[in-house]
């Protein structure tokens, strides 16, 4: 006597496959989001050669002790009313100052946020240019001659003054 057993309910209605279901469905859609996410941001290149990266540290790290020698000191002001921004510089020893320095503003996370400003000498010592637009953050700034470097960090929006002094190395 062989007995067939009915199902209490189709299968639609058993919690379990909907479970078996939704799990793969929600990693298919946020693997989506993810994708869109990637293509959307830009994360900045990836640099291929880095042995030759490595020896650009070395030549950076030399014009950070040059900066050092000399007891460089800048004082940045930020006017974002009058949309400049002016640099002066002092240092221990006497010495000849650039006609022009290169100010990077470095964005921490996002390169492609960064900027690079040519700051010409006027005659009254002072280096300025117009401000440019800069993203809400933590901003890394480097402040450079031919055989000198200056760097500090600020926060945009909020501080407007940033004095860079040179640290010897141990």
């Amino acid at each position: 006597m062989t007995t067939k057993t009915q199902p209490k309910h189709p299968w639609y209605r058993e919690p379990m496959v909907w479970l078996l279901i939704a799990v793969p469905t929600v990693a298919v859609i946020e693997s989506f989001i993810f994708l869109a996410f990637a293509i959307v941001s830009d994360d900045g290149m990836v640099e291929d050669d880095y042995y030759r990266r490595g020896k650009e540290i070395n030549r950076v790290l030399a014009r950070d002790q040059a900066a050092a020698a000399l007891g460089l000191e800048s004082a940045i002001v930020l006017n974002p009313a009058q949309h400049a921004l002016e640099v002066r510089l002092t240092a221990r020893q006497v010495m000849s100052w650039p006609e022009q320095v290169e100010l990077k503003f470095l964005y921490a996370t996002r390169s492609g946020l960064d900027r690079a400003l040519i700051l010409p000498r006027h005659a009254d010592g002072a280096y300025r240019a117009p401000l440019p637009d800069l993203a809400p953050g933590h901003w890394n700034v480097q402040l450079a001659a031919q055989d000198w470097r200056l760097t500090g960090s600020l926060s945009v929006p909020g501080e407007r003054n940033l004095t860079m002094r040179s640290v010897a190395a141990p």
